[in-house]
């Protein structure tokens, strides 16, 4: 199989290209709404987790977590 270095120059992100991304977010959004952007996408991925979770592994996460907080 043959790669073209076009494949192989999409394929991968160095450091150069994570700064350039994150210089472009700045300028647009500005340096203060990036934390709430970043809070806004940690509580999405959280809510996604919890939400492909079976009900059996939640169940079991809150025992523990309430055997945890009795043991304090």
């Amino acid at each position: 199989m043959v790669m073209t270095t076009t494949t192989i120059a999409l394929g991968v992100i160095g450091p150069q290209e994570v700064i350039l991304i994150v210089l472009i977010a700045i300028l647009i959004f500005g340096g203060k709404k990036i934390p709430e952007l970043m809070k806004g996408i940690g509580q999405g991925m959280k809510e996604f987790k919890k939400a492909t979770r079976s009900e059996d592994e939640i169940k079991k996460t809150e025992s523990q977590t309430d055997s945890k907080i009795e043991n304090q």
